[in-house]
């Protein structure tokens, strides 16, 4: 790799690093091309990417980002997974590493926050982006639902009444 390479590389991360809404750092020795090959494809369905990048590029990286604080974490055969969302990638490292004991979780950043392995299982067992938006779009949908069905009523309950009426008359 040349320098020109290095400094793309080194471009490349410190976007990741700066723009990403969480970045999970694990160890992934000893897991299989297709064992990583499903990783990184169960990661892409969650939104999110998987890179691995030489540990020495990705702290020359972290240098003036928010994430700065998890350069410690870069020893060994790491592998980053990150997403826009803030749950996303912890979700399915979590799910991923609890299948697979290959990859063992090591922390990770959230914005300026670093995440120790409990950090990183804590974020992932909060709701995603899109479970918050059906839950509010639901919270604001009921009182409307309720609003239609009160309005309904009382023209339900007349004509209730009076095929009640016409009953007892035809009888």
């Amino acid at each position: 790799m040349d320098r020109a390479q290095k400094e793309a590389v080194v471009a490349e991360l410190g976007q990741i690093f700066t723009d990403s809404g969480v970045v999970v750092v694990a160890h992934y020795e000893g897991l299989s091309v297709a064992e990583m090959t499903d990783f990184r494809l169960r990661m892409s369905e969650a939104g999110g990417s998987v890179r691995v990048a030489k540990n020495k590029l990705a702290k020359i990286a972290l240098k003036d980002t928010p994430s700065e604080s998890i350069g410690d974490l870069l020893t060994g055969m790491t592998v980053l997974a990150y997403s826009e969302d803030p749950v996303a990638a912890a979700k399915v490292v979590k799910d991923y590493a609890k299948d697979n004991k290959k990859l063992v979780v090591l922390g990770g950043a959230m914005g300026g926050t670093a995440l120790d392995e409990a950090g990183v299982n804590a974020v992932a067992a909060m709701p995603s982006r899109e479970e918050l938006i059906a839950s509010v779009v639901g919270c604001i949908g009921a009182p409307a639902g309720n609003l239609a069905s009160a309005i309904g009523a009382p023209a339900s309950n007349i004509a209730g009444i009076l095929s009640t009426l016409e009953e007892r008359e035809a009888a």
